[in-house]
């Protein structure tokens, strides 16, 4: 009997023990596997670049800064960015024009050289936007931002034409023909946005720019002139179908799109702006444009997105958080071939819309903070201009893989997750220490790799890795930074390798690295034949 109790306990731990393990192992997490598998032998084409067609900077006056204009060149330098639209060239503050007691046209483009040659200097074109009005051709005195655009039609549009075909002129005498070709000229900024950026009808603004493309063409008809500049997508087939039907000039289309999905513009983070939810969010605008043009009278325009980011608000935690670089690229990859630029807006926090900002770090939408230091998405740029100018073919729909002439590889693997908590806004998520969690094993195979010696550059971008605000969190979220504490939130955050090797391959064996990925990590791999 005894010996029997005792088989019973011992069955009943055996079988306890056994639902123990099954449970743990059930519950425990699992680190899933990502493999990228990529042949160095079959290329896809040539990479599209379309990324760094052009960038945003806040306005014309701006650019006369030497800081501005420092970190412009660095910008430059390191992201590849070809061309640059700003706000407010024709505004008061650049002195552009004004007219005698008579009434008659002054033009002045003293400011406007100093801004453009410096451009030019640096080997940089201007997306020319051709906007606001000058006071003395406005018909009424509504203006937008601390540095007040007049945003009211011209009291005369003849005076408007002038105005434009003597700018479009100028450039031609100073910079020759050859290159204004080179350049884009777009007629204002979000006119759909009544009255915030424009204060007249759609029919004004059609005939706005119908007198502004005249005036550019007939400096020369090879000069390239677009719009409507609109938010959100807006306007395009009507844009097309006035032009198609007058007979008026246009070149391109022109728009712009920001992952918000809910909330308003919240220029001093008072409010709240939400991260859109949508996986396909500011692409599938984008993809849609691209679908309206082609369906269109005209299917052969350029489509430009002369604005785009995470979020229309310039004080967002967002744009000053490690996700930002992951959703950069996520959306980047997402456009494909579907438009001719993505202009990222901006590449400095030196903007002051609502007027100068009084902390380092306020979610500004620049790439770098107002003191230069480079913020997350700086490095996704960075990157991007690093990639070889050949891409190879690849499933993996969160990464690039591409070589050079040279023979040399190189990859840009990132992770982008949604954390945004439902019932939370930016503003009160985004602007907190966000320690990332484990997402999985990452691991590229590259096969039919050219027998060598390599030296392998690793680099990431994620919490805590290249990650200013974190840094910037670490040491009190002082309101003002002294000059040691802007060298070290540099200096941690330079962008230096993650980790350095020589790797040799040989006997047709293929190239494989494994990584540990979290959410929103971003890595850069640098194989350069030695």
């Amino acid at each position: 009997m005894q010996k029997n109790i005792w088989l019973l306990v011992i069955l009943l731990f055996s079988f306890s023990g056994r639902l123990i393990a099954q449970n743990f192992k059930k519950n425990r997490p699992t680190t899933q596997e990502r493999i990228i598998n990529v042949d160095f032998g079959q290329a896809a084409g040539k990479l599209n670049t379309m990324f760094n067609e052009c960038v945003g900077a806040g306005r014309a006056n701006e650019g006369l800064r030497a800081d501005w204009q420092q970190q412009l060149a660095y910008v430059k330098k390191e992201c590849g960015f070809r061309y640059i639209r700003m706000h407010g060239l024709l505004t008061d503050d650049m002195a552009v024009y004004t007219e005698d007691n008579k009434g008659n046209p002054q033009y002045n483009y003293m400011y406007v050289d100093a801004l453009f040659d410096f451009l030019h200097s640096i080997g940089i074109k201007p997306f020319v936007e051709l906007g606001f009005m000058p006071g003395r051709l406005a018909s009424g005195s509504a203006t937008i931002f601390w540095w007040k655009g007049n945003v009211t039609p011209p009291k005369d549009y003849d005076k408007w034409a002038a105005l434009v075909k003597n700018l479009t002129a100028h450039f031609t005498e100073r910079y020759g023909a050859d290159e204004v070709k080179t350049w884009y000229f777009e007629v204002w900024n979000e006119p759909n946005l009544s009255p915030g950026f424009w204060t007249g009808t759609q029919e004004d603004y059609f005939k706005l720019y119908k007198y502004a493309a005249q005036a550019v063409k007939s400096v020369n008809k090879a000069y390239r002139v677009g719009g409507p500049g609109t938010a959100g997508a807006a306007w395009e087939p009507e844009m097309i179908e006035y032009c198609h039907k007058n007979n008026v000039p246009i070149d391109f289309i022109s728009t712009h799109a920001y992952g918000v999905g809910q909330g308003f513009l919240d220029e001093y983070g008072q409010g709240g702006t939400v991260l859109d939810k949508n996986p396909m969010s500011v692409s599938k605008e984008v993809i849609q444009s691209r679908k309206e043009i082609k369906e269109s009278a005209m299917p052969n325009l350029e489509l430009h997105y002369t604005e785009w980011s995470s979020s229309y608000t310039p004080a967002d935690a967002i744009h000053d958080s490690y996700h930002s670089a992951a959703y950069v690229l996520q959306k980047l990859k997402q456009v494909g071939n579907a438009a001719n630029s993505m202009s990222y807006w901006v590449f400095t926090d030196i903007f002051e819309e609502p007027g100068p900002r009084y902390t380092p770090f306020h979610g500004g939408f620049g790439m770098l903070n107002t003191q230069g230091i480079n913020k997350p998405v700086f490095y996704s740029y960075q990157f991007l201009n690093r990639l070889g100018n050949i891409e190879l073919v690849n499933k993996d729909a969160a990464s690039w893989i591409c070589k050079d002439s040279s023979g040399n590889i190189q990859g840009l693997v990132w992770d982008y997750t949604y954390t945004l908590p439902d019932s939370t806004n930016n503003q009160q998520y985004y602007n907190r220490d966000l320690p990332s969690k484990p997402k999985e094993k990452l691991k590229i195979n590259i096969t039919n790799v050219p027998d060598g010696n390599y030296a392998l550059e690793v680099y990431k971008v994620g919490y805590r890795d290249n990650d200013a605000y974190s840094t910037y969190l670490s040491i009190g979220k002082p309101s003002q930074l002294s000059k040691q504490q802007v060298e070290q939130i540099k200096r941690q955050n330079d962008g230096s390798p993650f980790s350095k090797e020589i790797i040799t391959i040989k006997d047709g064996r293929a190239f494989s690295k494994a990584l540990d990925l979290r959410e929103n990590d971003v890595f850069f791999l640098n194989m350069i034949k030695l």
